[in-house]
Order: C-alpha cells, then sequence, then structure tokens
C-alpha cells in the first residue's frame, strides 16, 4: 500500500513515478523498499492518469446513492429496536452484584 500512497504523492508533486522514484520515496518515508514490488506498480500505473482515476471514483461514489433507490419509491421505514422496560428494583438488583 506505501507504494500507491508513493504514487499519489509523486503525481501530485508532478514528478514521473518511475521505480526508482517509488524507492526514494518510500526510503523517505523510513520503510525498507521492496524493489521488485516498485517495479510493478510503476509498470501498471505506466499508462494511467492518476487525476482522471480520482475524478472519476468520486464522481461514481456521489452517483451511487442515488441509483440504490428507484425513482418514486417511497422511502422504507426504519425499524428501530424495541427497548427492555426495567423496574428501578431489577436495575437497583443489577447494580448491587457489581459490589458483592
Amino acid at each position: 500500500m506505501e507504494y500507491i500512497y508513493a504514487a499519489l504523492l509523486l503525481d501530485a508533486a508532478g514528478k514521473e513515478i518511475s521505480d526508482k522514484s517509488l524507492v526514494e520515496v518510500v526510503k523517505a518515508a523510513g520503510l525498507a523498499p521492496d524493489e521488485a514490488l516498485a517495479k510493478s506498480v510503476a509498470t501498471s500505473l505506466k499508462d494511467v492518469n492518476i487525476k482522471d482515476v480520482i475524478k472519476n471514483a468520486q464522481s461514481v461514489q456521489l452517483a451511487a446513492p442515488a441509483a440504490a433507490q428507484p425513482a418514486g419509491a417511497p422511502a422504507a421505514k426504519k425499524q428501530e429496536p424495541e427497548e427492555e422496560k426495567v423496574s428501578e428494583e431489577q436495575a437497583a438488583g443489577g447494580l448491587a452484584s457489581l459490589f458483592g
């Protein structure tokens, strides 16, 4: 996960996302880098526009709740759990058991 964070940081800084730059960011964070994993992430993100991906992900999140409820459908009523009625004597008895 730290390589994804490093890639996001590099993208935000306008830097190239390469295996070397990912390793440098991970080292700067005080972690032990894995060069094979850095190369894999850099290769995976080679032709990806991260800003567009983030923008599209946000619009999908906003559209999802609207799609879940069909238009004109009545809102479902929330059922609240019924509370048990406990007399004062029962409550005091329960507290007394704490103190022996």
